[in-house]
């Protein structure tokens, strides 16, 4: 009989300030797959809006590899790691369903997917704030990702802005 391989598991690996890309390179370099989610921000500078992808999670990177052959050692020597996260005695996977979630809402290139897409007259469901559990209808959604929502208040519908993040379809 022949013995399966076994599926590598993903571990969170902590990266030295600015060490991206060159831990990315080395690990790589040395046979470990690399995972990096990120997200797309838009900010305002000088009077437009500037789309940039930034880590999900800044300062670490999932780094897969089957920690019963050893070699966790490697990635805590290579350059631009800090560490790998574990408790003690060595590193902790990171939960297999967790991993499947995170990856699933990614793309191929590591772009973390939106959500379900809000249009305008869409009803929504505020999730967070002052107005959390109202539900209310998109007016207008802004390129920096806030929605005018209309909401009805004390027999009137009032106009209020909020973070896209904060909605959900109703």
């Amino acid at each position: 009989m022949s013995a399966q391989p076994r599926e590598e598991d993903w571990y969170l690996a902590q990266l030295k300030p600015n060490a991206l890309r060159i831990a990315e390179r080395n690990l790589h370099r040395q046979g470990f797959r690399t995972f990096l989610p990120q997200v797309e921000e838009t900010k305002r500078r000088g009077g437009r809006f500037e789309t940039a992808l930034k880590p999900l999670f800044p300062g670490y990177v999932f780094v897969a590899f089957d920690a019963t052959l050893g070699g966790w050692r490697a990635i805590n020597a290579t350059q631009g790691i800090t560490r790998l996260v574990g408790l003690g005695r060595g590193p902790v996977a990171v939960h297999r369903g967790i991993m499947d979630a995170l990856r699933a809402r990614c793309d191929a290139q590591g772009i973390l997917l939106p959500g379900e897409r809000l249009r305008e007259g869409q009803g929504v469901r505020i999730t967070a704030g002052p107005f959390a559990d109202f539900v209310a209808t998109i007016e207008r959604i802004t390129p920096d990702r806030r929605a005018w929502v209309l909401l009805e208040l004390m027999g009137r519908e009032t106009r209020v802005a909020v973070p896209t993040d904060g909605l959900r379809p109703a």
